[in-house]
């Protein structure tokens, strides 16, 4: 049985054939071949620093967040804590073959190995946004002819101007306000 050391992430795995890793996370979909070109090591065969024209292909199965590890800070007699939580991105991978000698993915790896159960999960929703998105576009010309007449009968812009002419109406009409009312002196008491 092969094997290959590759690296990704900044770390190395020693790898085979059908072998499931949690790797660092990697920027594509659920279900898509990636390939690792960066294999230190085929059998017995080791590079300086890679091994020339190897190539190792995976099948991208999910990626999701690992358990959280707490990080803890603590000062004795100091009444210092810093108490932190931290999930890292893992991506879970299945080797599918090792090649050697530039030989690129066969058919079988790029696309006819069986879907994991995120991937099946992923592509009905899919379907169904792109047939929702397909309806709305056949709808979309009828609904928007109906709906431009009675935009244009209460335009915003329209009814803006009417409002600050109302305002100002209000306002010409409205007399001044008046000066507060002088105080009047009380009735005298008749001396006797």
């Amino acid at each position: 049985m092969t094997f290959a050391v590759i690296k990704t992430g900044g770390k190395q795995y020693k790898v085979a054939a059908n072998d499931v890793l949690k790797i660092e996370k990697l920027d594509a979909e659920a279900g898509t071949i990636v390939t690792f070109d960066q294999v230190l090591m085929v059998g017995g065969e080791v590079g300086a620093p890679l091994v020339e024209g190897a190539l190792v292909a995976a099948e991208l199965l999910e990626t999701r967040k690992q358990k959280t590890v707490i990080i803890l800070k603590k000062n004795r007699r100091h009444n210092y804590r810093r108490r932190n939580g931290h999930r890292q991105l893992l991506s879970t991978v299945r080797i599918t073959e090792i090649l050697t000698g530039g030989a690129k993915p066969t058919i079988k790896a790029a696309g006819a190995a069986a879907p994991t159960a995120a991937a099946v999960s992923a592509k009905p929703a899919k379907v169904r946004a792109a047939a929702k998105a397909a309806a709305a576009t056949e709808a979309k010309p009828a609904v928007a002819t109906e709906a431009k007449a009675p935009a244009k009968k209460a335009a915003p812009k329209k009814a803006a101007p009417k409002a600050a002419a109302t305002t100002e109406d209000t306002a010409a009409e409205k007399p001044a306000k008046k000066a507060p009312a002088a105080k009047k002196a009380a009735p005298k008491a008749d001396k006797e």
